[in-house]
């Protein structure tokens, strides 16, 4: 499962970046996940919280954005979605000179985070 290594990835990324900011606490991390990226959404997030024990982002919640697949023709310029499984021709002309727009990408794009001391985090709860 490579889910796993990926989530480990994404949790050293962000726990590097928080702690060299301040960020005491991660509260959540959204990730653009493409069609054809190989990635299974929720074995992420359920390997996720696992990676993120121990860590700044115990508790943190992954929210996954789907990127579709799109193609564009060379020849042509038509764009179309890909689909599943991957059509590369161009729907319009025929042509196998289909160049990829999206739907590969893996990347963070949104970190949250408190950069409070935990006990003013525990002070400002309310005790009910």
């Amino acid at each position: 499962m490579h889910e796993m290594s990926i989530a480990m990835a994404v949790v050293g990324q962000v726990e590097e970046a928080a702690r060299s900011t301040g960020v005491t606490a991660v509260t959540s991390v959204r990730l653009q996940v493409g069609e054809l990226a190989g990635v299974v959404p929720d074995a992420l997030v359920f390997c996720f919280e696992l990676a993120c024990a121990g860590t700044v982002l115990e508790g943190a919640e992954l929210v996954t954005e789907p990127v579709p697949a799109r193609a564009r023709c060379a020849p042509c310029a038509d764009e179309w979605a890909v689909g599943m499984p991957p059509s590369l021709c161009c729907p319009v002309c025929g042509g196998p000179a289909a160049e990829l727009l999206s739907g590969r990408e893996l990347q963070i794009v949104g970190v949250r985070g408190d950069d409070a001391p935990a006990r003013e985090r525990t002070r400002t709860r309310d005790p009910n």
